[in-house]
């Protein structure tokens, strides 16, 4: 089995809040980053996003992949690797707590990544740990700015 990286962070909002940042795909590219642009596919009965297709330019790696989403909880979504160019698998979920009598969220985030060309599993991990710490500081900034209800 795969080894996970994981990672968690409080946000000053509520886990529906949060929720609305990581499930709006159409603003990634305005707060992740390395996300270059995201394209929903496939929408699920709820009308959540089932596929999406996302464009990564994150230096040296720059990929074109299509996810796969699920919703398993009211606080949950996960994701698994559908196609890629460079990625053989990512695997990934956000889970969202409430704390402090619901006004803040702790936020976990975790990933499984395996490429296609050779990787030192050291190298892997550190890579991992740098994707989830941007992403978290992203998710962060943009929900407590109040950039997502504009």
């Amino acid at each position: 089995m795969a080894e996970h990286t994981s990672s968690s962070i409080t946000i000053e909002a509520t886990p529906a809040e949060v929720m609305a940042v990581i499930a709006d795909f159409d603003r990634y590219a305005e707060w992740t980053g390395e996300v270059k642009q995201a394209e929903v596919l496939e929408k699920d009965e709820q009308g959540r996003a089932a596929q999406v297709r996302l464009v990564l330019d994150a230096g040296a790696i720059k990929d074109d992949h299509t996810l796969a989403y699920s919703w398993p909880a009211e606080n949950v979504v996960s994701w698994s690797l559908v196609k890629s160019q460079m990625l053989r698998q990512l695997d990934g979920s956000y889970s969202l707590e409430p704390e402090a009598g619901g006004s803040h969220t702790k936020v976990t985030y975790q990933l499984t990544v395996d490429v296609k060309i050779p990787m030192l599993g050291m190298i892997k991990r550190k890579a991992e740990k740098v994707i989830i710490d941007r992403a978290l500081d992203g998710l962060k900034q943009r929900v407590e700015s109040g950039a997502a209800k504009s």
